[in-house]
């Protein structure tokens, strides 16, 4: 009965993402034209560097991640923080307290439906492209299976971590700066504009302990990896366990202590 439910709202998600074609369109576009300045970018650096290989990886290695997070980072945005922000400022978070379900799960299922649209439209066409015009760099096998569960557990902790930013939209009631900041951060400390394996060797030792790595660089690590031993595999998937619990667990409690705080302008 309740599985029903939550899939109810995801295919509300479904319907209503396929209602802003044009938007597709023009992210189509947009990441076009990203991917032609990485391209152009990265074949600076390299061909600067005097090598073929750099801090580990080759142009090609660079080159595929830096695709794949694009097409993942499109794939898991939610834009639950504006959601947040616009429901705290309008007066909407009342009716949708209201409503027989937790508004933590509900704001989740209510974008599952994007998922899905974003799955088949941006991510699963990008993957393809890029395995063909590589001719295989991208390893079949286990890897795949190690990639799927990675990135489930990367959509929860990415959801939190909006969540709990979203969240502070009570305290401010206004949420714009604070999601700009948060946008930067995770995506430089996350490794979707950067590979991790480039960063300092102190930084990148600071950046294993956050979660934020577990978000972008964990499920494209394990992807691109193709005979990943036990050990990388039980510390990747551990750690994004771990932080899944932790996330969900603080954004839950900031949240229901944060309702004691709620002031509604005109609702």
């Amino acid at each position: 009965m309740k599985l029903k439910k939550y899939l109810t709202l995801t295919r509300a998600g479904i319907i209503e993402a396929l209602q802003f074609r044009l938007s597709f369109v023009v992210m189509v576009i947009g990441n076009m034209l990203y991917l032609i300045v990485v391209y152009f970018l990265w074949k600076a650096i390299y061909a600067s560097a005097g090598t073929d290989v750099v801090n580990g990886m080759t142009f090609t290695d660079t080159l595929i991640y830096l695709v794949l997070a694009t097409a993942l980072f499109n794939f898991m945005e939610m834009y639950t923080v504006w959601e947040i922000g616009r429901n705290i400022q309008s007066g909407k978070i009342v009716l949708d307290l209201l409503k027989p379900m937790e508004y933590r799960k509900y704001l989740f299922w209510s974008y599952s439906g994007s998922f899905v649209t974003q799955f088949f439209l941006t991510f699963l066409p990008t993957f393809i492209a890029v395995a063909v015009v590589t001719h295989g760099a991208i390893p079949m096998g286990i890897n795949l299976l190690y990639f799927v569960i990675s990135v489930v557990m990367a959509v929860s902790i990415n959801y939190s971590i909006d969540f709990i930013v979203g969240t502070i939209c009570l305290y401010t009631e206004s949420i714009w700066g604070i999601n700009i900041m948060k946008q930067v951060v995770v995506l430089l400390l996350s490794g979707a504009t950067i590979p991790i394996a480039f960063f300092p060797d102190t930084l990148r030792t600071v950046v294993s302990y956050l979660p934020f790595q577990s978000i972008y660089n964990a499920p494209l690590s394990l992807l691109l990896n193709g005979s990943p031993d036990a050990e990388t595999v039980i510390k990747a998937l551990g750690t994004q366990l771990i932080w899944c619990i932790v996330m969900m667990t603080i954004s839950k409690v900031f949240w229901k202590t944060s309702l004691r705080q709620i002031t509604v302008n005109g609702g």
